[in-house]
């Protein structure tokens, strides 16, 4: 999931950027420190949104930068175990698949493709469901979940993604779902009353 965070923290402006506002200065040096790396608290930190607050530059004898408090927002992208995200297959293997989630890839076990046996068919680069003939490849748009996050700390990150159940993976598998349960409904509505009094 996409969020926003307010960050207090402190930075040095070093002498080369005095010649401009200090709230530049201070843009500069926050996006270098915290664009594109991982943290647990904030998962991967996609942008330094704005620069709300740049307090006093203090000197400190013997160094030439200046220190200040800086209040900061930030976009991230934290995943949570259980969310449904929309991603594409960037690269299969014969272990699994690989979907790209914005500026995350996650790991779709070939355990977790779907609920039937999948095959890795190396002369395509895909995989084929034995029984339902499912096919998946790259650039395939899919919907998945989310159950497994390990979030690192400074540029490594892994996500394991599953989609097993119902209405989700790709678009023609969730369709089928949901006609099959249209079916199933329309199926019981047609069925008689079996608790109708036959006195």
């Amino acid at each position: 999931m996409f969020k926003l965070y307010t960050i207090e923290g402190k930075i040095e402006i070093p002498p080369f950027l005095f010649g401009q506002k200090k709230e530049v200065s201070a843009r500069i040096i926050l996006s270098e420190d915290y664009e594109g790396i991982i943290t647990r608290d904030y998962g991967f930190v996609i942008a330094v949104v704005d620069v709300l607050n740049v307090g006093m530059g203090i000197i400190i004898p013997g160094n030439a930068n200046t220190f200040h408090e800086v209040e900061f927002t930030i976009l991230s992208f934290k995943p949570t175990v259980s969310e449904v995200v929309e991603g594409t297959v960037v690269e299969i293997v014969d272990f699994g698949s690989f979907v790209r989630l914005g500026p995350l890839d996650g790991l779709v076990h070939v355990s977790q493709i779907c609920d039937d046996y999948i095959s890795y068919e190396q002369v395509g680069n895909r995989f084929i469901g034995k029984e339902t003939g499912k096919i998946l490849e790259v650039n395939d748009q899919v919907r998945a979940k989310i159950i497994a996050v390990s979030l690192g700390t400074g540029r490594s990150g892994k996500l394991g993604l599953t989609m097993r159940q119902k209405f989700l993976g790709k678009d023609e598998w969730i369709k089928a779902d949901i006609e099959e349960v249209y079916a199933e409904k329309e199926t019981k509505q047609k069925e008689p009353n079996d608790k109708e009094d036959h006195t």
